[in-house]
């Protein structure tokens, strides 16, 4: 019976997985077709998948394909590949219309990604007001003269819209300082505090939230952790001797250190165990220290909220891409079609996947936009030359950079899957 639950499991694992990606090659796909059948560019085939071809139908202009390996797809345009002197070539089209073909796959799921995400958070409700429902002792806000009802709109003069940027300031704080712009009784008041510091011990080790697992998934960048020698994928299995057996004992045993306290991590590493020594940074998260009203649950000021979390969302998307090429977060910590299906796996309900198909359109429109050969985002850089040169690059260079940046990016799928299966299993 066990066996037969875990096989249905697998198989609706497997059913959501390839929906997932299905759907959003689909769309993508789908994007460099419509856009090109607009620009009167003759498409050849339209091919969700790889491989061997299980369904086909040849339509007036277009052959439709449905292929064995749910990892991809393509739209195979007339002179695409190889120049081909007609007025319906990819080719012979002008660099505007050449442009708008390449960046729709993209920009289709860009946009449906932040849609989604946008309707998502805005029919979930729940949201937080900034009028203040509670003030806790011993904290800035009530020691500073903030009480139940003010309505903060503005720190440091700037406009306060959610939550979500009261956080932010604080986090940047550094402990400095604030001017709370406030409303109460109509009237606005200013009142200046310092956020109230609380430490917390930190080595810049990441595991699973809510997984009995002790690897540890990713090491931070500069972090004390990376600098003496922990490594993703290592699993901790004693800490100062003491055995551990999930990521709550990890964090009770690295908060409870003293200040400049060597631990002695015992961790698994290939065939090896090791034992190293890590002295936790001591951080400081600040607080106002309020508890703020429930926002009133109706559809405007839900879609209100909702375009501030997808505000957010986007700038998520944003600074991790700006620590990738800042060499902050690491190439071992993308993720494949691997992690990709862990992630699916642990997906709980149809709101966490939902969300998941959001977090990944949009990601996977932003990546395939990247200014690197053999991606779409490179395909545009050649155009965006051929535009300043006044004239093509010879085939032959184009042909070469792009199998280049193909080979690149096998290597690079190759790495990324090896990490997962470090990762997962």
């Amino acid at each position: 019976m066990k066996g037969r639950i875990n096989l249905i499991n697998f198989i609706i694992i497997a059913l959501k997985v390839i929906f997932l990606l299905g759907f959003l090659i689909l769309i993508h796909e789908g994007g460099h077709f419509l856009v090109a059948k607009l620009c009167k560019v003759k498409v050849n085939e339209f091919a969700i998948g790889f491989g061997p071809t299980i369904w086909k139908k040849q339509g007036k202009e277009t052959k439709y394909a449905l292929r064995l390996i749910p990892l991809g797809g393509f739209v195979n345009l007339e002179g695409e590949e190889e120049r081909v002197e007609s007025k319906n070539s990819f080719s012979e089209a002008s660099i505007p219309k050449r442009m708008a073909i390449i960046v729709a796959g993209g920009l289709v799921n860009i946009i449906f990604g932040l849609l989604v995400y946008f309707i998502l958070m805005s029919s979930i409700g729940n949201n937080t007001s900034l009028v203040v429902d509670k003030t806790m002792p011993e904290y800035a806000a009530q020691q500073s003269g903030i009480i139940i009802g003010d309505e903060i709109i503005k720190i440091n003069d700037k406009k306060i819209n959610v939550k979500s940027d009261i956080d932010k300031i604080l986090n940047k704080s550094n402990g400095e300082e604030l001017k709370i712009t406030i409303k109460r009784d109509g009237e606005q008041k200013e009142i200046s505090l310092k956020p109230t510091a609380k430490e917390h011990k930190s080595t810049g080790i990441y595991l699973k939230s809510g997984d009995n697992s002790t690897k540890i998934v990713t090491v931070e960048k500069g972090s004390t952790a990376q600098r003496q020698g922990l490594k993703a994928n290592d699993k901790i299995q004693k800490i100062n001797g003491i055995e551990v057996n999930n990521r709550e004992d990890i964090v009770t045993a690295i908060n409870s250190s003293k200040d400049n306290e060597k631990i002695i991590f015992t961790i698994h590493r290939g065939n090896n165990n090791l034992e190293i020594e890590v002295t936790p940074d001591t951080l400081y998260t600040y607080y106002l220290g309020v508890q703020f009203k429930p926002a009133q649950n109706n559809i405007p000021n839900n879609m209100y909220y909702g375009l501030f979390e997808t505000r957010d969302f986007i700038l998520t998307i944003t600074d991790n891409l700006k620590m990738l090429f800042t060499g902050n977060v690491g190439l071992d910590q993308m993720m494949g079609p691997l992690g990709i299906s862990e992630a699916v796996a642990n997906t709980n309900g149809l709101q966490d996947f939902i969300y998941l198909l959001a977090l990944i359109s949009l990601s996977l429109g932003v990546t395939n936009l990247l200014p690197f050969p053999a991606l779409d985002g490179g395909k545009f850089v050649l155009l965006l030359l051929e535009a300043i040169r006044g004239k093509k690059l010879k085939q032959n260079t184009e042909i070469n950079l792009q199998l280049l940046g193909f080979a690149l990016l096998i290597v690079l799928a190759l790495y990324v899957t090896y990490n997962d299966v470090l990762r997962i299993f």
